[in-house]
């Protein structure tokens, strides 16, 4: 699973992104923010709150609860904003 961070997460994960292969019992976004959370330091940092966290699966913007497979992207980041 190849998961991407930006801005602030990016900053508080120290990795733009990685290659991850979490175990079987991730199914979903919020275990695997919860599998992410456990590696401690930056990631424990970066989701300690998930009320500001985005995430797209494979490009998409999706909830928590979307599932997640092995070959999927998964991108974290901030609200975005513009004008």
């Amino acid at each position: 699973m190849k998961i991407v961070y930006f801005a602030w997460l990016r900053e508080k994960t120290g990795v733009a992104e990685e290659e991850v292969s979490p175990p079987d019992s991730v199914t979903d976004v919020r275990g695997l923010v919860e599998w992410l959370r456990r590696r401690g330091g930056g990631y424990a940092e970066a989701f300690a709150d998930l009320g500001p966290v985005r995430v797209a699966v494979n490009l998409e913007h999706v909830t928590m609860d979307q599932a997640v497979e092995p070959d999927d992207e998964v991108a974290f980041f901030p609200p975005v904003t513009g004008g």
